[in-house]
């Protein structure tokens, strides 16, 4: 996690980690060559967390392989849980989704993630926790 780049994006994400939300819910959108996303609990890409939406962070840092990000509408201010992490390079939704991260070890299990739009029998994120936590 960034928050170097996302101060609050970050924190909203360790808050919804720590009370267990990300627990159980799917990769419902999965695109190949592109990204996962996740952070609906609903499964169907409309769902969000009980918190109000976030502000945007739009920073510098690149969409590249590995990059974890904040879903959004069509509003800038409109991310709430769902994210998405970039199989391969994304450079241009740079600046216009708010970056947050970056998978650090264990890519090839996200290379792993069944794709589909929507995915059929998804799989989904078992337990997310803070490793400053542990």
């Amino acid at each position: 996690m960034r928050p170097d780049l996302a101060p609050n994006h970050v924190e909203h994400i360790k808050k919804l980690a720590r009370e267990g939300f990300y627990d159980g819910v799917v990769f419902h959108r999965v695109i190949d060559g592109f990204m996962a996303q996740t952070g609906d609990p609903t499964g169907t890409g409309m769902g969000g967390s009980k918190y109000p939406d976030l502000k945007q962070e739009f920073n510098t840092e690149p969409h590249v392989r590995g990059t974890a990000s904040m879903a959004r509408s069509q509003n800038p201010n409109s991310a709430n849980s769902q994210f998405f992490i970039c199989f391969d390079d994304a450079r241009f939704l740079d600046r216009q989704y708010t970056v947050w991260g970056k998978v650090i070890e264990g890519m090839e299990n996200v290379d792993q993630i069944k794709r589909g739009e929507p995915v059929k029998d998804p799989d989904k994120m078992v337990s997310v926790k803070v490793a400053a936590d542990l």
